[in-house]
């Protein structure tokens, strides 16, 4: 008990508690803050979210205002990070843990690529305007070129994410399955992926969450803040709902102020939210499943 509290014994206890009593009331005023919020902004949109909401497209009157464009197009932007990011992310870390030989160049390379999960999101948006509509002269404001950009906000955190979970699988499985005789990839696909796959998604949709309410990004790669019609394919223009939210309190009407907009925010936490539950079901699902 020395070894934690202190020298001085009742000093450190006395120090221990006062830690403990600012962990607490930090924590209920962070949730009393949050609940209060949540409550603002729920009253609000509690009389807005209805069907026509969700089906019509923006309109100057708030009454007849909808998210449906920007709500497609969020969830078509989304749908190509992950189909991206997932296999490159993955990818490039079952190689840097199983494949790479440990040097310092690949050393560096690891500690690049966790400073990039912390580089300020503006920065992928300037670098995919750079290398998707300057250099390949892609049409900006599009599905492919916001999923591209996208992808190259969170494919740090998918790598890091991934690395450590294929980290956290014992040595010993490993040594198991190459004393029956399997080979390496046979070891990584049969062995080392099935134990990782909870880290590895719980990691990569919370990273896709992330990326479902950036807003800098886009509008560095010419993303339109309102759209009346939604897209048709990968290089149709395209908006985001965190787009339109910004679109929408910029406006003066009271309507706009006090009911599409809060009822937009309500809609995009609702997502958000589900995607961080299907997080948690996918990583305990996966938890029972090699228990049994």
């Amino acid at each position: 008990m020395k070894a934690w509290y202190g020298r001085d014994g009742a000093s450190g206890r006395w120090k221990g508690h006062v830690f403990v009593a600012l962990c607490v009331a930090a924590t209920l005023f962070g949730i009393v803050a949050l609940a209060t919020l949540l409550v603002y902004v729920f009253w609000d949109a509690a009389g807005w979210l209805d069907l026509q909401f969700l089906t019509s497209p923006p309109s100057r009157f708030p009454e007849r205002a909808g998210i449906y464009p920007a709500l497609v197009g969020s969830v078509l932007v989304i749908s190509l990070v992950a189909a991206l990011s997932l296999p490159i992310g993955v990818g490039t870390a079952i190689y840097m843990e199983e494949y790479a030989s440990r040097s310092v160049f690949s050393s560096l390379i690891e500690t690049n690529i966790s400073n990039l999960a912390g580089v300020p999101s503006i920065v992928y948006g300037l670098l995919g305007l750079g290398i998707f509509v300057s250099t390949l002269e892609l049409e900006h404001g599009t599905v492919l070129v916001g999923g591209m950009t996208l992808t190259l906000l969170i494919l740090p955190i998918v790598i890091v994410s991934a690395q450590e979970s294929i980290r956290a699988v014992p040595g010993s499985m490993r040594d198991a399955s190459y004393g029956i005789g399997a080979t390496k990839w046979q070891t990584i696909r049969g062995v080392v992926l099935p134990e990782a796959i909870p880290g590895i998604m719980t990691g990569t949709i919370l990273a896709l969450a992330r990326a479902m309410g950036e807003t800098a990004p886009l509008i560095m790669i010419g993303f339109a803040t309102s759209i009346f019609s939604p897209p048709t394919g990968l290089l149709s223009p395209t908006g985001a709902l965190p787009l339109q939210i910004f679109a929408w309190s910029d406006l003066p009407q009271e309507g706009f102020q006090h009911g599409v907009t809060p009822a937009a925010i309500v809609v995009l936490l609702v997502l958000l939210l589900s995607m961080n539950a299907g997080a948690v079901v996918i990583r305990n699902r996966y938890r029972r499943g090699r228990r049994q």
